[in-house]
């Protein structure tokens, strides 16, 4: 059973969702993408995929979101609210727990610039990264991640229109060491497979084991 939560940002608080693993290896941190909040099937389905594998998820919504609008919210309010999220999360729910930033597509893409910007985190999982708008493949939104030292996941559908496979493995191939690619083949941009009979839950459920090798692949290297 999720537990809601309730995370103060400034002058509102942003409602969030926490899925606990029995014995936590990790706290991940979830953001959703720039057209379904926390609560999407295929949120709920990754979140609790993840947690029945050893790693707490806080999943939440950015203020747009909670607050009913269809555009998402402009960068610097997305990365305070990742800040904030992860500063409430260090001091009321992690303990020692290393803290990973996640997201699908806008949220992750956010992640990975609160990170460019300070941020701390003991790494990066993006759910499908937003590199490029669709068939507008010569405009990337890559120049920040060149210079991220932190471990990155990159978890990509073959057919996904904002990613182009040839150029996502070029970018990826020129990032730090500690960067990991894994397709999934023939999955869209939300890792949909035509005429796979998969629901929301099981395509999100379906990149839990992923995410939990490249987290204990990580905590390895650490320890």
């Amino acid at each position: 059973m999720s537990l809601e939560l309730s995370i103060p940002v400034e002058s509102v608080a942003l409602s969030a969702l926490l899925d606990a693993a029995d014995h936590p290896a990790a706290l991940v941190l979830l953001a959703h993408g720039s057209g379904a909040g926390k609560d999407h099937p295929f949120m709920s389905g990754y979140a609790q995929a993840v947690a029945a594998l050893g790693c707490s998820v806080l999943r939440f919504n950015f203020p747009y979101m909670d607050a009913g609008k269809k555009f998402p919210d402009k960068a610097p309010t997305a990365v305070s609210a990742w800040n904030h999220v992860r500063n409430w999360a260090a001091e009321n729910l992690a303990g020692d727990l290393p803290i990973f930033a996640a997201g699908k597509s806008f949220g992750g893409r956010m992640a990975s610039v609160a990170v460019s910007e300070g941020m701390d985190a003991a790494g990066l999982v993006f759910l499908g990264y937003p590199l490029h708008a669709p068939k507008k493949d010569e405009k990337l939104r890559d120049e920040h991640l060149y210079a991220l030292q932190v471990p990155m996941l990159f978890l990509e559908g073959t057919r996904d229109p904002f990613a182009n496979p040839q150029i996502m493995a070029d970018v990826a191939s020129r990032l730090n060491e500690k960067t990991e690619l894994v397709w999934f083949e023939g999955g869209d941009h939300s890792f949909k497979v035509p005429r796979s009979g998969r629901t929301p839950e099981q395509d999100g459920a379906g990149l839990a084991e992923a995410t939990a090798r490249f987290i204990r692949s990580v905590l390895g290297h650490r320890s």
